[in-house]
């Protein structure tokens, strides 16, 4: 790798997803306006492709879900060239025919979350277009990119909870019955604040639970939670290979260029 490192396509790993590359990656330490980012960021190459990786909890899972300095991760990634990220993430299911070890790519996001730092533009009125969460690019690489171990869904409502601590039954009930798919605490802000970035982004969520509304026994648990990602990681990892060797092209796409595409003048410069 060269002394400036610089990559086109990041990785940001979620519970349980600490790593990804080997001790032939380059270590970057980068500050930003926000901070520093949840953990320095490793570059190395999947298919002849440089790619960043960032574990979003830390290096071991310092931050919670509320706690984890998301601006400062996005900034991050952008700053070192980055304008297409992946969100690998572990999800609970509010559907019984989904159940621990199906991955679902989300097409929808429902923002349950409150008090987080969810935008760059703390000044200035600027407003950009999310009624589609996820690039259409990314999701289309991340469905293609199947692996026989984890089966697949090629769509999903992820509704996204504070946390720290997981639902009750009467909430997780009320979730399954707006017709929503999957429970999550981290992807959101991290996916509205790479639009703001006009970076490309899409969720690859590994279901590791039932959420409590389907459950009779003692509900979720977190180390139940990290025991089924475990289980699993292997094979997602290889899916998450599969995913970024599918991309094509390195810039970001039409549909998530929002500000270039509507001439918007924003009150920083981008990264």
């Amino acid at each position: 790798m060269s002394s400036d490192p610089r990559a086109t396509l990041a990785i940001i790993g979620g519970s349980g997803f600490y790593d990804f590359f080997g001790d032939d990656a380059t270590t970057v330490e980068v500050e930003t306006p926000y901070g520093a980012p949840s953990a320095p960021i490793t570059i190395g190459e999947v298919e002849g492709r440089s790619v960043a990786f960032l574990p979003r909890h830390g290096r071991k899972h310092e931050y919670s879900p509320h706690t984890v300095p998301y601006r400062a991760n996005m900034w991050a990634l952008r700053s070192l060239g980055v304008r297409r990220v992946f969100g690998p993430c572990a999800v609970g299911s509010l559907r019984a025919d989904w159940g621990p070890g199906t991955v679902a790519v989300p097409d929808q996001l429902v923002d349950r979350t409150s008090g987080r730092d969810q935008t760059f533009f703390d000044a200035g009125g600027v407003h950009v277009s999310f009624a589609d969460p996820y690039c259409a690019d990314l999701r289309a690489s991340a469905i293609a990119a199947a692996v026989p171990e984890l089966p697949l869904k090629d769509y999903g409502t992820m509704v996204v909870v504070q946390g720290p601590r997981f639902s009750t039954r009467a909430e997780s009930r009320w979730f399954a019955g707006q017709g929503w798919e999957l429970v999550n605490m981290t992807g959101h802000p991290e996916a509205v604040l790479a639009r703001e970035l006009e970076m490309c982004y899409s969720a690859i969520a590994l279901v590791t639970d039932l959420d409590a509304g389907l459950e009779s026994g003692a509900g979720v648990s977190a180390a139940d939670v990290f025991a089924e990602f475990e289980r699993n990681l292997v094979p997602f990892k290889a899916l998450v290979r599969n995913a970024v060797a599918a991309v094509q092209g390195d810039d970001t796409c039409d549909d998530c260029r929002v500000h270039a595409a509507t001439g918007v003048q924003l009150p920083f410069e981008l990264p």
